[in-house]
């Protein structure tokens, strides 16, 4: 389950693509929320139930709840809720409890008001299906059986190589332009000789002009409309990503969770491309620094422009960095993978296929 209709961000992104690859190896239900009722069938056999007209928990967006859920939860033999901080969630929880059913959650990094607000809800859930290491840190659960990683997965002939399209000196950011994004250290940072593309809606009117404002004389297109095709040619042309995250922002705003994952680099490093990122929360188990990307400190135009000045004069060697990326992504980073994990947490048994 995940919060408004539509495949927008990066945690329906995430809901969406597990439960449509999940249905190639058993039969799977995505249940969302939305403006209008919609149900319909995915080519993979996913069925999609779009509860229409929630209502919303203290008006909170990401926050909806409908009567649906109950029949949703009793037609399931195991609900794996997406967004644990979230009323849908614990309900869906607790009535899984009460019929006999296995639950499971994955934080995927948003939420609203919800019980765990004044008491404790973890017990729930029968197990915690963390995307990162960084997550299970997080909630508490290194040393606790019921919090396993099941990371995130790519498709691998979606986000891939193409050798008709040509490397240019080009550096890619896809993501929202938020600040805890460092999306400002990166404009700062872009050398000459590059051309920066910005992928991605603007969410504050005052960082956006922010990034304009730093912009200017330089190469920076932003390009706030581009749809996933889009998005994997620009991975394609580019001769790096960057997901620059911070933990204390331009404007003095802290946060202990900017990335609970980082797929935007996996998609990249899956397309051979070279991946930049900051030591920020799970950025470094995504990349490994020198193998498959690099590693900078974050806040620190000067290290990042560095980066991208070796990537723009090495071409050669950043080919050789991106292929070992895509090698890695392949290894450990499919959603093939991520279901054998979530597989094996639910007690269910890997049968290869429907």
């Amino acid at each position: 389950m995940f919060g408004e209709g539509g495949v927008f961000g990066g945690a329906e992104r995430y809901s969406f693509e597990l439960a449509r690859h999940m249905a190639l190896f058993t039969p799977t239900i995505l249940v969302t929320f939305g403006h209008q009722r919609r149900r319909y069938t995915t080519p993979e056999g996913l069925r999609v139930v779009v509860l229409e007209r929630p209502w919303y928990v203290r008006r909170q967006q990401f926050n909806p709840i409908h009567p649906g859920l109950i029949r949703a939860v009793a037609e399931a033999d195991v609900i794996h809720c997406h967004q644990t901080h979230t009323l849908a969630s614990e309900l869906a929880a607790l009535l899984a409890r009460v019929s006999g059913r296995r639950v499971f959650t994955s934080d995927l990094g948003g939420g609203g008001w919800c019980l765990g607000a004044r008491f404790r809800t973890s017990g729930l859930f029968h197990g915690h299906l963390h995307i990162s290491d960084y997550s299970r840190k997080l909630a508490g659960g290194v040393n606790d059986p019921r919090h396993d990683v099941i990371l995130g997965g790519v498709d691998t002939a979606k986000f891939s190589p193409a050798a008709h399209v040509p490397r240019e000196p080009l550096v890619v950011f896809v993501g929202r332009l938020l600040p805890h994004k460092g999306v400002d250290v990166l404009v700062e940072a872009l050398p000459p000789g590059m051309t920066l593309e910005l992928i991605g809606r603007p969410y504050s009117e005052q960082y956006h002009m922010r990034l304009k404002e730093l912009a200017a004389g330089k190469r920076v297109l932003f390009r706030t409309d581009c749809d996933d095709t889009e998005v994997v040619r620009a991975y394609r042309r580019a001769a790096c990503v960057v997901l620059p995250s911070v933990y204390r922002d331009c404007y003095g705003h802290e946060t202990r969770v900017p990335e609970l994952l980082g797929q935007t680099p996996l998609e990249a490093m899956s397309c051979g491309t070279p991946a930049i990122v900051t030591r920020v929360a799970s950025l470094p188990e995504v990349v490994e620094d020198g193998e498959t990307g690099f590693i900078i400190p974050p806040n620190d135009p000067d290290a990042l422009r560095a980066r991208l000045e070796w990537v723009r004069d090495h071409p050669e060697k950043a080919h050789q960095i991106g292929a070992a990326g895509r090698k890695r992504v392949g290894e450990m980073f499919t959603w093939e993978r991520v279901i054998e994990r979530c597989l094996a947490a639910y007690g269910l048994t890997n049968s290869g296929g429907k």
